[in-house]
């Protein structure tokens, strides 16, 4: 047992409650040192870092705006809209909880999706920071669980019916696909026990996973340091600062000097979410639908199903996955056989290997039909961002110094999601509905962006060693403002 510290009898009384403390609960105080005022972040954060601090705190809204709600909602297909009406109108308050909620969700998805795009145009995934990545990734897979989950929960036409479609998608799946569906509904169609179901995965099982996994993915962060925006260990170069010998130059502590510096994200961001809040917490119908306002009804159809703006992109992926789509991946693999055999320098036994898996790749595509695809293209889109590590081959590691063509790769690929998503949210068929475009199609339009998507993250190892990049500092760029 610590022997315990003493203070003087004339010291303040916050001074004599943290040595009370500090006495008795030692493990608080050191963690706080450690990630807090002795944790040395890189003195050039810019904007961008705001966004890692921001989706924790949208976290915590959802988990404090889901408790209140749990209290007037039921989990029952006979009752659950009723009772989401209820907490609208009759609960005191209630109506402001469920938009904060609602609106959290969709706040949520486009604090992480930025926080991912600066992980990628900066290199935050590079050595030595696979892990942290991989939890990253593991955290954006959750939570598109637990919005799926939540998003049933109102039960809506457009809920009901999303997930008839969404769930209907594992019958796909060879083999076992039937009964994983009917597995995951409880049910022959979307009823009363996948309602259940859902409801106990999104209020329990999800969060546990999610708040476990929010845990690693800061304290792998934490272990390794913060990247920043010149990709440059500050640990390289001389030691020591005016704050600790054994501290980094080019860092300063994340308290309080980061940590101030976030609140001016959070004052930000917090006034546009109640600004949409209290004056457009449907935005227009993408956050909260208007189908979403008449009950669930199994026997009426909406003409349009489509899932909320976040699950766009995945979703078009998923209807551009035709025929169509498997027919030109065939193209794809039999071209890159022959180019192998003719520009590659391989051995021949290599050759061979590689065309054998085309030819194995052939027979696959042909033996399953598109809808299978069509899982594993959405499915996939996702997983392959877990292998983004060891796909990024470039000796640079942020987008500052690596050559100026690649900021163009990087502005295309960010222009091909947004468009995924706009195509996501509109009906299938042509995008122009009269002249001579009707031929531009939708789904043509989505098979592009899908093979743009997938082509980037796959030729990465090639695509990435191209150029000459320009020199990195030793020390970081920085200029105080």
């Amino acid at each position: 047992m610590a022997e315990f510290k003493e203070i003087s009898p004339n010291a303040s009384a916050g001074a004599k409650l943290h040595n009370w403390f500090d006495n008795r609960f030692p493990t608080l105080f050191a963690e706080y040192r450690k990630h807090m005022s002795e944790y040395f972040a890189p003195k050039n954060f810019n904007f961008w870092y705001f966004f890692g601090s921001l989706a924790l705190l949208v976290l915590v809204i959802q988990i404090v705006t889901g408790i209140f709600l749990t209290m007037n909602y039921k989990p029952d297909a006979a009752k659950a809209f009723e009772s989401v009406e209820y907490i609208m109108r009759d609960v005191p308050g209630g109506w402001f909880i469920r938009y904060m909620h609602s609106t959290g969700a969709s706040a949520f998805f486009i604090v992480v999706y930025l926080h991912m795009y600066r992980g990628l145009i900066y290199g935050s995934y590079r050595k030595p920071r696979e892990l942290v990545w991989v939890f990253g990734c593991a955290i954006f897979l959750a939570l598109m669980a637990e919005a799926f989950m939540g998003y049933l929960l109102p039960w809506g036409q457009m809920s009901y019916w999303g997930a008839q479609v969404i769930v209907n998608l594992f019958s796909a799946i060879p083999f076992i696909g039937p009964d994983l569906s009917l597995l995951i509904r409880g049910d022959y169609v979307v009823a009363d026990a996948t309602l259940n179901r859902f409801f106990a995965f999104h209020v329990i099982a999800v969060p546990l996973v999610l708040l476990g996994l929010v845990v690693a993915h800061l304290l792998a962060l934490h272990d390794v340091g913060s990247n920043n925006p010149d990709g440059i260990e500050i640990k390289k170069g001389p030691k020591g600062n005016r704050w600790s010998p054994d501290a980094p130059t080019d860092g300063i502590p994340f308290h309080p000097y980061y940590s101030v510096h976030d609140i001016v994200g959070v004052s930000v961001f917090l006034m546009a979410y109640f600004g949409i809040v209290f004056f457009a917490p449907e935005m227009g119908g993408y956050f909260l639908e208007f189908n979403n306002f008449i009950p669930a009804d199994p026997l009426v159809t909406p003409p349009h199903i489509a899932p909320v703006w976040y699950f766009t992109p995945f979703y078009s992926m998923l209807r551009a996955t035709t025929d169509t789509m498997v027919h030109v991946l065939m193209v794809i693999i039999v071209l890159a056989v022959i180019l192998n055999f003719v520009r590659s320098r391989s051995s021949t036994a290599k050759k061979g290997a590689i065309a054998v898996i085309g030819l194995i790749a052939i027979g696959l595509l042909s033996v399953f039909d598109a809808k299978f695809w069509g899982v594993v293209v959405m499915g996939g889109s996702v997983i392959i961002l877990f292998f983004l590590p060891w796909l990024d081959r470039s000796p640079a590691r942020s987008i500052r110094y690596r050559p100026g063509w690649h900021k163009t790769v990087y502005a295309v690929f960010l222009i091909w999601f947004a468009a995924l998503m706009v195509l996501g949210i509109m009906a299938p068929g042509p995008i122009f509905s009269q002249g001579s475009l009707e031929w531009l199609t939708n789904e043509r339009v989505a098979l592009v962006g899908t093979l743009f998507y997938f082509g980037f993250f796959l030729l990465m190892p090639w695509w990435s060693q191209l150029g000459t990049p320009k020199p990195v500092p030793d020390r970081v760029t920085f200029k105080p403002h």
